[in-house]
């Protein structure tokens, strides 16, 4: 038989078997509830991502729908298409006999175009002469405007052009007594009377600023008398530009040929016309213009 165990030893061996015992089980506790831990917290983790799996596919197939969807087009603005899309040649837009009457002895009938860049869609021509000392000049200004949808349709264009050309008719430096009308040429049309004494001399200056559509007809005829010669009739010389304004306004809504049918032209490649054959037979103004 065994000695018998004291107390004491009773008691530190259960105290030391209980507390190992314990620590055991504690271990034992701990590594049976890791794993069990890991599968809770994995479980709890499945439904978060499978949620924001979710919610991140759902967002990728709009994306990939709004992509593949063809935009709506933007509603692009528009103009009406101009009426005129070129200019008549501007040398021929009057006939030799407007000229023989506004401009004796005029230089050349033909007269002188000035440079541009683009004569279709802008052009000038020049006469001037001097009948003993009665003087005249006249010009010619055509001007077309294209439709365009940032600014606007042609006619609105020409319409805003003319009335610019108008105000500065009757306000350059030294004219004096301006006296603005509204005339029945083309769609629309003013007229500018101004005064204006140039070296001594006074001149009579008269513009016509017409707009048949997209185009701006100017006219500006003024005239003089020199010397001995009395000053011209400011009303006779509007009457004048008011009626070479009209032949011009025909001569573009004709499609370019001119109320002259382009006789004394540039372009007419120095053919003579039946004005110039009737001069050669002895036309006083022949003699002046030719």
């Amino acid at each position: 038989m065994g000695r018998p165990r004291s107390a004491a030893y009773r008691a530190g061996n259960d105290a030391g078997g209980t507390t190992a015992h314990r620590q055991r089980l504690s271990e034992g506790t701990m590594h049976r509830s890791a794993p069990r831990l890991a599968r809770i917290l994995a479980c709890a983790t499945v439904p978060v991502m499978l949620v924001a799996g979710c919610s991140s596919g759902s967002d990728d197939k709009k994306d990939a729908e709004s992509s593949s969807r063809p935009s709506s087009p933007s509603a692009s603005p528009s103009v009406a298409a101009a009426k005129f899309s070129k200019l008549p040649d501007v040398c021929s837009a009057l006939s030799g006999k407007t000229i023989d009457e506004l401009v004796p002895k005029a230089k050349t009938k033909k007269g002188k175009a000035l440079p541009s860049g683009d004569t279709n869609t802008s052009a000038t021509c020049l006469w001037n002469g001097l009948d003993g000392f009665k003087y005249r000049s006249l010009s010619l200004s055509l001007k077309l405007f294209d439709s365009d949808a940032g600014l606007g349709t042609g006619d609105k264009r020409a319409q805003d052009y003319a009335t610019q050309q108008a105000s500065k008719a009757s306000s350059g430096d030294g004219l004096k007594n301006p006296k603005t009308e509204q005339a029945a040429i083309g769609d629309a049309a003013t007229t500018v009377r101004t005064e204006e004494k140039r070296d001594g001399d006074d001149f009579r200056n008269q513009t016509v600023v017409a707009r048949t559509a997209n185009v701006v007809v100017t006219i500006e005829y003024d005239g003089a008398g020199y010397e001995t010669e009395k000053t011209p009739d400011a009303k006779k010389l509007m009457d004048d530009a008011k009626a070479a304004a009209k032949e011009v306004v025909e001569s573009v809504e004709k499609g370019g040929d001119g109320a002259g049918g382009g006789q004394d032209s540039p372009s007419s490649g120095g053919s003579k016309s039946a004005d110039a054959s009737k001069d050669s037979k002895g036309s006083e103004d022949s003699k002046s213009g030719a």
